[in-house]
């Protein structure tokens, strides 16, 4: 089992900003990218149309009509999907209503949402993903709310039908669907072509309209400037204009009966400005004409889930003292405790690397198997990927990191160039050969880490890593190859002492995953003159003062925190990683995260990386594990 570690990166933020703004625009239509709405929904969003969204009064307005609207016990299973910030779904949770599941696919909105929730604690779920895919079983709730005009985003109507066939599967029989959208119909004639607003006394948004080619679609640009900064956004986006009719027309293809358009809804801002979409709307109410799933999901049928972990019988190098002690037992009695606790899955445990390749055949091809075996086949660190290996030629399922991954992510060097291909920006570094002997002429600047090229869970890396002069340098290098060979290579990379970040990742994006919330290493109990880094000592030495290392919520500027988890999603996917990831960065001196590693198959443990991670956003060590598991059998049996 891995110790898990955290830490580090971002991009220059005393870099101004350089926005490339657009001039007359003759044919607006020509500039709207198909995936607008994965980019647009962040802090200008909430700027621009917060005389709406934002504003309490309407939000409470709005939940009384719907709920007048409903009538839902206090005890309905209630989506608000396309939840944004969150604003309904809180608003629901103040009125009493406990089984509230909010979801959307902005990232940066739904961190808002979590955090008000947490605060409050309201005790609602909130999502982050695509509303095509949900991640729910079917017949789980008995409402699902699409609000504040949150339809019709996407380039083609087929998407707009896959959201409402997802939201029909999701929906118990005879539940309902209640859309909030805008007048179509109203809109095509009455909408700005142009108009601008002051948002405060810094921002001001200049708009332009037009109707697509086809008039489905209503075309929109936004100039957004800062008095001092100048233009910080020229965005376009469109949006799908349904009338009363088409909006009816689609519910019934969608399988929903007895659709009623309930009533209009105006708006008004308190800044008596352009209100665009949602100043007229259309409240609709459709019913799910649907019998009761017959065919049980996986998730509600019994499963068998065989367990892979590494073999307590073996020496394992990594360990301190190259076997399994009390604490590595604890932490097998805890994982298996936690996962007595999850429904519906039956577990068995293999272990025994002796008849790990007959025990095998006894799993069956429709089971999966939960791969925690991040030792190595026979405990050996460098044969981690041979475990996936082995049950994909069985042609068996499993969780986490195919073999190519694995042998990716083990490789340091590879992994900084792989990101430095996609503009990540990562450490310097100097790759050490085997043959290499001068050091003097050494390209990076002092403070400097040394680090295994190969490996994980820190080995090799400890206070002695980071070196100041080239003495301290060579004796370091001396220190790995003695204890790793002559012929492994080695990394050094100049020692970051900004935050230690780690970024958690479950699921399988772009569809459907959650990004945990993000941890930053607390080294404030950590003696003076030590080094700040995580390390072996940190994971695996209680007598050691960098056993005192808390994680704790990290405290990022939000641009920041978006720039991480852009990275980490495009990194998940380039490198392959499946169902869940830790990408671990550290801030340079002009605070730019900078990519550390990447983890497919992280540290699962009780008291790991992402199981703080998981504890922050309120999800317990049995709930983690089972969000890994189901992330997997979507990935393997998608629902739908």
């Amino acid at each position: 089992m891995k110790k898990s570690n955290g830490k580090h990166s971002n991009h220059n933020p005393k870099k101004k900003n350089l926005i490339e703004v657009l001039g007359p625009v003759e044919d607006l239509e020509s500039y709207v990218k198909a995936d607008w709405w994965k980019h647009l929904f962040n802090a200008n969003y909430l700027r621009t149309d917060g005389d709406v969204v934002s504003d309490e009064t309407i939000t409470i307005n709005e939940i009384d009509l719907f709920l007048k609207i409903l009538s839902p016990e206090k005890n309905s299973f209630i989506l608000d999907l396309c939840c944004g910030q969150g604003r309904h779904s809180i608003e629901l949770a103040k009125r009493g209503y406990k089984n509230i599941v909010g979801m959307d696919r902005s990232h940066y909105l739904i961190n808002k949402a979590r955090s008000i929730n947490l605060t409050e604690g309201f005790g609602i779920t909130f999502k982050e993903g695509d509303a095509r895919k949900l991640p729910f079983t079917n017949d789980k709730f008995d409402f699902v709310l699409i609000l504040g005009n949150s339809f019709g985003y996407f380039e083609t109507m087929n998407d707009d039908v896959r959201v409402l066939n997802e939201v029909l599967r999701v929906l118990k029989p005879s539940g309902k669907v209640l859309i909030d959208i805008t007048d179509g119909n109203y809109m095509m004639t009455n909408y700005e072509p142009r108009s601008w607003e002051w948002i405060d006394k810094s921002y001001f948004v200049c708009r332009e309209r037009s109707l697509s080619k086809d008039s489905q679609r209503l075309i929109s640009r936004e100039v957004i400037t800062h008095v001092k900064k100048g233009v910080i956004a020229d965005q376009f986006y469109a949006e799908r204009l349904y009338t009363d009719e088409k909006i009816k027309k689609l519910l019934k293809k969608c399988r929903f009966v007895d659709i009623e358009l309930e009533q209009e809804l105006l708006t008004s801002s308190q800044r008596n400005q352009d209100l665009g979409m949602m100043g007229r709307r259309l409240i609709l109410v459709g019913t799910a004409n649907k019998e009761w799933s017959m065919i049980k999901e996986p998730h509600k049928a019994i499963r068998t889930v065989a367990v892979l972990m590494g073999d307590p019988r073996k020496q394992d190098k990594i360990k301190p003292n190259a076997t399994f002690d009390d604490d590595d037992m604890y932490t097998i009695n805890e994982l298996k405790k936690g996962l007595s606790k999850i429904h519906n899955f039956k577990f068995s445990y293999f272990d025994n690397h002796n008849t790990m390749i007959n025990d095998l055949s006894k799993i069956k091809k429709n089971d999966l198997v939960f791969n925690l075996c991040d030792e190595g086949f026979n405990n050996e660190p460098t044969k981690e990927l041979h475990v996936p290996a082995l049950l994909e030629v069985a042609q068996i399922p499993f969780t986490g990191g195919t073999p190519q991954c694995l042998a990716y992510c083990y490789d340091k060097s590879l992994v900084r160039g792989i990101a430095e291909e996609m503009d990540i920006p990562v450490p310097q570094a100097l790759f050490i050969k085997p043959e290499d002997t001068n050091f003097i002429e050494l390209t990076i600047s002092f403070p400097v880490i040394v680090k295994p090229n190969f490996g994980d869970s820190s080995y090799g890396i400890t206070q002695d890593s980071v070196c100041y002069n080239i003495e301290s340098l060579e004796n370091a290098i001396n220190i790995i190859r003695e204890k790793f060979g002559y012929q492994q290579p080695i990394l050094v990379e100049e020692f970051l002492t900004g935050k230690d970040i780690s970024v958690g990742i479950i699921g399988n994006p772009p569809n459907s995953y959650l990004t945990l919330p993000i941890i930053e290493e607390d080294y404030s109990e950590l003696p003076e003159g030590l080094p700040k880094i995580c390390g072996y000592e940190a994971k695996w030495d209680p007598a050691s003062p960098y056993w005192k290392i808390k994680s704790i919520p990290a405290k990022l500027a939000p641009d920041r925190e978006r720039f991480l988890i852009a990275s980490c999603i495009k990194l998940f996917e380039r490198l392959g990683c499946r169902d869940y990831a830790r990408f671990d960065w550290r801030l340079d001196n002009n605070r730019t995260p900078r990519l550390l590693e990447a983890n497919p198959n992280p540290g699962w443990c009780w008291d790991g990386h992402l199981a703080k991670m998981a504890k922050i956003a309120g999800i317990s060590y049995s709930g983690m594990l089972q969000k890994i598991i189901e992330a997997a059998m979507d990935r393997v049996t998608p629902v739908g």
